[in-house]
């Protein structure tokens, strides 16, 4: 062996080393990067959700601004007018009432009521701004009794103006048992008077910026008496959400 050199020795792994060089550098560590991707989705998430709450906050501040703003009011809609087309009320016996002739028997066992009756409602907004009307239904009734419907297709109303709506209610030989039928015979042949209720629920929405407010319903009650000799209405009494109008 030369005298100026030294001796190299294979250590336990195998690997060759210098005892005064350098040293055999150390295995690489590798670290799983799941827990880093983790916290970033869930920072982003956070964020997307800040922003969402912070957009819809906004949009809600600046509706409720406008909405106070514009200080909307109830609508009013309001049965103007009865007009008794047709009336007529047959029974199981013989003699009927159909406007001409009074003699009916005094207790039949059944009666059926035809009538056709036009209704004029009166539709008023007083806001500033527009109204949106949906499908509106009305029912008329005798005693309790459903006889006919009709309906209104809705329709956009403008900001202070007043608008009249036309609905026909057709009652096409609605049968009533002995005791209706006995009521319905004496209050027509003997008090030339037949009291009908018409009902209605009127569902209407305030639109600011093309944005519509949630749903404010009216609803119609109106009691009209119809004189079967006469064909037409003498006495009409209307309420307004429960209240006179």
């Amino acid at each position: 062996m030369p005298p100026h050199a030294r001796e190299i020795r294979p250590t336990p792994n195998g690997d060759h080393h210098r005892r005064h060089g350098l040293s055999a550098a150390p295995p690489l560590a590798y670290y799983p990067r799941s827990s880093s991707s983790s916290a970033s989705f869930k920072g982003c998430c956070c964020c997307l959700f800040l922003l969402s709450s912070f957009l819809l906050l906004l949009v809600l501040a600046v509706f409720l601004i406008i909405f106070l703003a514009v200080k909307p009011e109830r609508p009013q809609f309001d049965l103007q007018q009865v007009g008794v087309q047709y009336m007529g009320i047959s029974t199981s016996n013989p003699s009927s009432l159909d406007g001409t002739s009074t003699a009916v028997s005094p207790s039949p066992t059944t009666a059926s009521l035809s009538l056709t009756i036009h209704l004029l409602f009166t539709a008023v907004n007083p806001n500033k701004v527009g109204i949106k009307y949906g499908e509106s239904r009305f029912t008329v009734m005798y005693r309790g009794i459903p006889l006919g419907k009709a309906s209104v297709p809705g329709f956009y109303q403008e900001a202070h103006s007043t608008r009249n709506v036309e609905a026909t209610i057709a009652v096409d030989r609605a049968n009533l048992m002995q005791a209706d039928a006995a009521d319905l015979i004496r209050d027509a042949s003997l008090s030339d008077r037949v009291q009908l209720r018409v009902l209605g629920d009127v569902g209407a929405k305030i639109r600011v910026l093309d944005f519509d407010s949630p749903g404010v319903q009216v609803s119609v009650d109106c009691a009209i008496v119809i004189s079967p000799r006469k064909q037409s209405i003498t006495d009409k009494q209307c309420g307004f959400d429960g209240l006179s109008v």
